[in-house]
C-alpha cells in the first residue's frame, strides 16, 4: 500500500465527493474521470496534502514523496527559465551537486535545449506543463499525480508522453485525469468515477470502465424499481390487513400490519436512487440545410504563412453536405491557415476559394476568440438573437452557465462554461456549415461525447481540426492530410496516428 483513502470527502457548497475509499499500491495506474469542476484537482490536492478534506482520512506510506503536477505554473515563476524551475525542484544541496538530474530528466522528455534556457512566460502552455512534470519526476516521487497533462498538447507530444510513462518504473504508481480517452485507455490500468456519493472503480481502463459503470448503474436502477415495488406491495397487504383487522377487532391482525408498515419503511430508507449525474450543461446543434451540393471548392488553392511563404496547395478538392471532414497534419503544417481561409472565403474576404452562397456558417477557433471576454453571457445570447431575455436565461442554465454568471464577464467563466457557451451560440446561429478548430478543447469527456453525437445526429455537414484521436475516429467520414506540401485525401487518419504517437 501507497496510500489509502477511507471515507474521504469535500463539501463546497454542495458536496464535490464524499465517502470516497481507494487504495493506490504499487504498479497502479489510475484514470481519474470526472466532469469539470466536480472534484478531480481537489482530490489530487488531497492526496498531495494542500488541500484539507472535509471528512475521512488519507495514510500514506512512511516517508512518501509524492509528484504532483498541477494545471497551472504559479504567475511569479513565469519570469523563471524552465530549466531554473526544474533545478528549483531539488533540495539546495541536491541542486548544487547533482544538477545533472535536470538534464536527464529533461532529455528524457526531450525538451529542445533552447527552449530549455527561455523564460517560462515566453512557452506555450503545453511546453510550461512539461517543464512542471519535469520539476514532479527530478525529485523521485514514490507516487506521481497528473492533473490534465495532455491539455495544450499536440499529438507528437502526446505521443512522447504516452512513451514516457510506459518506460517509467513499473512499481511507480501514477493517478491521472485527463478528458483524453484515448489517452486514458494507452496509459492506466484502472479506473475511479469520481461522484458527489458512490464513487466507483474498476480494475479496467476508460473504454471498458466505461461500460462496466453503465451496467453497474443500470442494475442499481432495477434494484432501486425493485426495492421500491416490494415496499408499495408491503403497505398494499399492510393496509388490507389494517382494514380486516379493524372491522374484526383482530389485534394479531393489527400488529401484523404494524410489522409491514415497518418492514415497507426499512426497505425504503436503505434503498437509494441510481446514480444521476448532474449535467455539466447540455451541448445541442443543429443543421438548417441547404440545396447547395458542393459547400465549398477548393482548385488548388495555396495555402501560405502570413508571409507568404508556401505551405502546400490542396489541388482540386470539394465540401459537400454530410462530409465531416478532419483535417490531418503535423504541427506547423498549416492546418489552423487553411480553416482562417475558408472562415474568411464565407465572410467574402477570400476570393481563391468558392464557397455556395446558401452557406451558413457555424465558426469556433480553439482559443474560443468569437467570444468576448468584456461581453456577458446573457448579452452575448440576447442581444445577438431574437430569443427573449427569459428563454435566454433558460438557454444559458441548461448549458451550465448558471443564473449567477449570466451578468457576469465571460472572461469570469471556466474554461468548459466557455466552450458550452460557444456552442450555444453556435447551435443559434442555425449553420449549416460547422468550422471547427480544436472544438474539444476545455470540454470534459461527457460534453466530447456530446458534441460528437450532435454532429453526427444531424448530418452535420463540417471541417475539424482536432487532436482528440477519440473525437476524430468517431465524427470524421473524411479525412484530409497534409503531407510534402500537398493536401490529400485518405481513407482513415490511422497511419497518420501511429506516425505522430511514435
Amino acid at each position: 500500500m501507497i496510500l489509502s483513502i477511507n471515507s474521504l470527502g469535500v463539501t463546497l457548497g454542495d458536496p464535490l465527493f464524499s465517502d470516497l475509499n481507494l487504495t493506490i499500491s504499487k504498479g497502479d495506474r489510475i484514470g481519474l474521470v470526472a466532469a469539470n469542476g466536480r472534484g478531480k484537482s481537489t482530490l489530487m490536492g488531497c492526496m498531495a496534502g494542500t488541500v484539507e478534506p472535509t471528512s475521512g482520512e488519507i495514510t500514506r506510506a512512511r516517508g512518501l514523496r509524492i509528484g504532483h503536477v498541477e494545471q497551472h505554473i504559479a504567475p511569479e515563476r513565469l519570469s523563471q527559465t524552465l530549466y531554473d524551475l526544474v533545478l528549483s525542484a531539488l533540495p539546495p544541496d541536491q541542486a548544487d551537486f547533482e544538477a545533472w538530474r535536470v538534464d536527464v530528466v529533461l532529455g528524457d522528455l526531450q525538451v529542445p535545449y533552447e527552449l530549455q534556457q527561455k523564460p517560462l512566460s515566453e512557452l506555450s502552455g503545453g511546453w510550461q506543463r512539461t517543464a512542471l512534470l519535469a520539476a514532479a519526476w527530478v525529485t523521485e516521487p514514490d507516487l506521481l499525480l497528473l492533473d490534465e497533462p495532455t491539455n495544450h498538447l499536440d499529438l507528437h507530444r502526446i505521443g512522447l508522453l504516452q512513451n514516457w510513462l510506459g518506460a517509467l518504473p513499473r512499481d511507480t504508481p501514477v493517478l491521472i485525469t485527463s478528458h483524453d480517452r484515448a489517452f486514458l485507455d494507452a496509459t492506466t490500468n484502472r479506473t475511479l468515477f469520481l461522484r458527489a456519493e458512490r464513487s466507483r472503480v474498476f480494475q479496467l481502463r476508460f473504454t471498458k470502465a466505461r461500460v462496466a459503470l453503465d451496467e453497474a448503474d443500470e442494475a442499481d436502477e432495477r434494484r432501486f424499481a425493485n426495492d421500491l415495488n416490494k415496499a408499495t406491495q408491503l403497505r398494499k397487504q399492510a393496509a388490507k390487513l389494517k382494514n380486516i383487522g379493524i372491522n374484526s377487532g383482530s389485534d394479531l391482525l393489527i400488529t401484523k400490519t404494524k410489522q409491514l408498515t415497518e418492514r415497507a419503511a426499512k426497505i425504503e430508507a436503505a434503498t437509494k436512487p441510481a446514480h444521476q449525474d448532474r449535467s455539466a450543461g447540455d451541448i445541442k446543434l443543429t443543421n438548417s440545410g441547404t440545396h447547395a451540393k458542393a459547400l465549398i471548392t477548393l482548385d488548388d488553392v495555396a495555402v501560405t504563412t502570413p508571409d507568404d511563404r508556401l505551405l502546400y496547395t490542396t489541388g482540386k478538392k470539394w465540401i459537400t453536405q454530410g462530409d465531416r471532414i478532419v483535417l490531418l497534419g503535423t504541427n506547423e503544417t498549416g492546418k489552423t491557415q487553411l480553416v482562417k481561409m475558408i472562415h474568411r472565403a464565407l465572410l467574402n474576404e477570400e476570393p481563391s476559394i468558392k464557397c455556395a452562397p446558401s452557406v451558413a456558417l457555424g465558426y469556433s477557433d480553439q482559443h474560443l476568440s468569437q467570444l468576448d471576454d468584456a461581453d456577458t453571457p446573457m448579452t452575448a445570447v440576447a442581444g445577438q438573437f431574437d430569443v427573449g431575455d427569459q428563454r435566454a436565461r433558460g438557454l444559458l442554465a441548461a448549458t451550465g452557465v448558471n443564473i449567477q454568471m449570466q451578468d457576469t464577464k465571460i472572461g469570469a467563466l471556466s474554461g468548459g462554461q466557455k466552450a458550452r457557451l460557444a456552442m450555444l451560440i453556435l447551435r443559434l446561429q442555425r449553420p449549416n456549415f460547422y468550422l471547427l478548430d480544436e472544438p474539444t478543447n476545455h470540454l470534459d469527456i461527457e460534453g466530447q461525447e456530446a458534441l460528437e453525437e450532435e454532429l453526427i445526429a444531424h448530418g452535420a455537414s463540417c471541417l475539424l481540426v482536432s487532436h482528440d484521436r477519440s473525437f476524430l475516429r468517431n465524427v470524421g467520414n473524411r479525412f484530409w492530410q497534409i503531407e510534402r506540401k500537398r493536401l490529400i485525401e485518405v481513407d482513415d487518419p490511422e497511419a497518420f496516428l501511429n506516425a505522430e504517437l511514435g
